[in-house]
């Protein structure tokens, strides 16, 4: 049986660890650019896929192929494709990641309630002065997207004494967290939300939805004197001009964007000096070959005995 790494990301490293892995099973993979440069013979017993934006003319020409594995959170990368084979699609959902994204989300939600960007201008200016900030029991911290990751975050943040709200598309329950689900709750969830983290999926329903019209209905002034977005979700999520608008404009006191619409962000972009923005280059949750190729391999050798795949991305909903 035979295992495909198609990634343009650390080809290489991939295969090596799942190699070590998955020692009964043939590995092989694309080069840096996607392609494949093997035989024609060789892709045909081709049965798992771990894919990270594979080439559709790769996926064309795996006529075994029973399932893919997404080689990152997101899958938008594999719903884009215009002809998406017929098989499962799985979802990475591994401690490791989770962690990595609750570390992210902790440190922007830290650095602006600690008024990091400000202390750095004064540090440049060699200004000794210290900024009222208020205690983290009166912030709110919203998060769009209660799945596993949003969840991990909101644990960390009630750990550290953040009032933590949660805004889902159905309705769930996390213990100390208020929760809304729905369009009918998404204002009242967003009324009370100082610092909003978003870590939603792009789907139809979700793409753009982080502009001036959502920003407006934040918590104003609130305890930071404004409010603050963070996008480590999809950069699809977000409509790039609104916020460069409202940070400029006062609509916003601050952000954090970790994905963007165009990748890597152009150089010309000026999202690079916004004021109160960090700029981090999609690296909130980065795949690790060595902490996720075992869970990977884990997947597989149970599908093939017979076992349901876990975390399966339901292609309706694109997630």
């Amino acid at each position: 049986m035979s295992v495909l790494v198609a990634s343009m990301y650390d080809p290489d490293g991939w295969t090596r660890h799942v190699r070590a892995a998955l020692p009964e099973h043939r590995v092989m993979a694309t080069n840096r650019f996607g392609e494949f440069e093997g035989a024609a013979e060789d892709l045909a017993a081709v049965e798992h896929v771990l894919a990270w934006k594979p080439r559709q003319e790769l996926l064309d020409r795996l006529p075994a192929l029973k399932a893919i594995f997404s080689l990152g959170a997101g899958v938008d990368h594999l719903m884009d494709l215009p002809r998406l084979p017929n098989v499962p699609v799985v979802r990475i959902v591994d401690p490791d990641l989770t962690a990595r994204m609750t570390e992210y989300v902790v440190w922007q939600v830290l650095h602006h309630h600690r008024m990091g960007a400000a202390y750095q201008r004064q540090q440049a200016t060699r200004q000794w002065r210290d900024l009222r900030q208020p205690a983290a029991r009166h912030v709110t911290v919203g998060l769009m997207g209660l799945g596993v990751l949003g969840t991990s975050a909101a644990e960390a943040l009630l750990k550290i004494g953040f009032r933590v709200a949660g805004w889902s598309r159905t309705p769930k329950e996390l213990p100390g967290v208020r929760t809304f689900s729905g369009e009918s709750e998404r204002d009242a969830f967003l009324a009370e939300t100082d610092i909003l983290v978003a870590l939603l999926p792009l789907t139809p329903e979700t793409t753009h939805i982080l502009n001036r019209s959502l920003f407006a209905k934040l918590r104003r002034p609130g305890p930071l004197g404004g409010p603050v977005v963070i996008n480590a979700g999809r950069g699809g999520s977000q409509n790039e001009s609104d916020i460069l608008a409202a940070l400029r404009d006062g609509t916003l006191r601050g952000a954090s964007l970790d994905v963007f619409e165009r990748e890597p962000l152009p150089s010309e972009s000026p999202l690079w000096n916004a004021p109160n923005l960090v700029v981090t280059p999609h690296v909130a949750a980065v795949s690790d070959p060595a902490a996720l190729a075992p869970a990977i391999a884990g997947q597989i050798r149970a599908f093939e005995r017979g076992e349901p795949l876990q975390n399966v991305v339901d292609i309706r909903r694109g997630y």
